[in-house]
């Protein structure tokens, strides 16, 4: 198994969205996403913008990807295809969004489900200090250096 991470670039953006629409927990449809404000122009857009996207790739297939807000300091999105979850493939897609938002903040945030794998992942990945959100939601941070 061959893969590879890379920065995203536009020609991604359809890939990307096929591993949203992939996952089964915290599923979104793209019309979700849409109604979110998430669509392809949206994310074509911030990818010219800024460093804020990378993805996993294996054989040229789109495997994995993570996204911050660079502005906000906000990892906003870190997602695996279910066959690959468990390699170690969101590990390194979330480490290179750490390292960008801790070239600008001092504390990175994210918003999950308390009781979310993701949680738990994030959790295990250093990121704390929990606040409860909403009864279901958590934020999560981590500090640069952690």
């Amino acid at each position: 198994m061959s893969i590879y991470v890379r920065t995203a670039q536009l020609s991604d953006i359809e890939g990307m969205f096929d591993v949203r629409t992939s996952v089964m927990e915290n599923h979104l449809s793209r019309e979700e996403m849409r109604q979110m404000g998430i669509t392809e122009g949206v994310v074509g857009d911030m990818i010219e913008k800024s460093l804020c996207a990378w993805v996993a790739t294996e054989n040229n297939k789109i495997i994995g990807f993570s996204m911050i807000l660079p502005d906000e300091g906000c990892l906003f999105a870190a997602f695996v295809l279910p066959e690959y979850e468990g390699k170690g493939i969101g590990r390194r897609l979330v480490r290179l969004a750490e390292q960008e938002l801790f070239q600008h903040h001092e504390i990175a945030w994210l918003e999950t489900d308390k009781n979310s794998r993701a949680a738990k992942f994030y959790m295990q990945l250093g990121w704390g200090n929990e606040t409860d959100l909403n009864g279901t939601d958590i934020k999560l941070e981590k500090s640069r250096g952690v």
